[in-house]
């Protein structure tokens, strides 16, 4: 095992500080970093940013992205340099929420047809509150409350991009799997877990953003594939 490189490093501090500040310190905070969908009267501009530096109040979340992004991200910076490797980064997180958000409108354009006048206006108002008591909506109604009103958070989108960087860059590389313990090369193991996002995504909604998984994944795909034409 490599160590850890230096911007590896950096991100994993801010995200641990910034779990356990917001987590510890101030819990009613976390409206403001997590990325509402841009129809709810939350959506702030900057939650495009914060959010990939949040992981709700769940530790596990926060320890498999740490630990994939010092596993396949030191090597990429190390290969990369940092400039190149913060890109990816960034624009990884970027297109993740850009296509959570994608399919998200998709849902709302087909699922508003069946709600009854005024009910989507309700649902911005009034939503977010709503959930916040433990309680939605009935039906249609409370599917596109969940879409508008509970927020994407999590470094996830970006650490996909950079997994599938690190798969395109070295695609006959072993990485051994814990359940089965099976060694399979990053060319098959990596385009699995994007197929397994896309079956679980498809598959209905377990509180998982499935396809920010696949949005990033598929930009840091490009971004590798074509790194020689940037100059970084």
């Amino acid at each position: 095992m490599i160590p850890v490189s230096p911007l590896v490093k950096n991100l994993i501090i801010i995200n641990v500080i910034v779990y356990f500040a917001v987590t510890l310190l101030f819990p009613n905070w976390t409206m403001y970093f997590e990325a509402f969908y841009p129809a709810s009267k939350y959506f702030r501009p900057i939650q495009l940013v914060t959010h990939m530096f949040m992981h709700g109040s769940l530790i596990p979340h926060l320890f498999f992205n740490m630990f994939m992004l010092y596993m396949f991200g030191s090597t990429l910076e190390y290969l990369w340099g940092q400039k190149f490797f913060f890109f990816v980064y960034l624009a990884s997180g970027f297109g993740a929420i850009a296509f959570h958000f994608f399919v998200k409108f998709i849902m709302l354009q087909y699922l508003k047809h069946d709600i009854l006048p005024g009910t989507y206006e309700e649902i911005i108002n009034n939503g977010r509150e709503v959930l916040l008591q433990g309680k939605n909506y009935l039906g249609v109604a409370g599917e596109i409350n969940g879409i508008i009103n509970i927020p994407a958070v999590g470094a996830s989108g970006a650490v996909f991009g950079i997994l599938a960087g690190f798969g395109t860059q070295f695609p006959r590389r072993l990485l051994m799997l814990i359940f089965p313990p099976v060694a399979l090369e990053a060319r098959i193991l990596i385009p699995g877990l994007i197929l397994l996002e896309l079956f679980l995504g498809l598959g209905g909604s377990d509180g998982v953003a499935h396809f920010a998984h696949i949005g990033g994944a598929i930009v840091g795909f490009i971004l590798t594939k074509y790194r020689y034409k940037f100059n970084m």
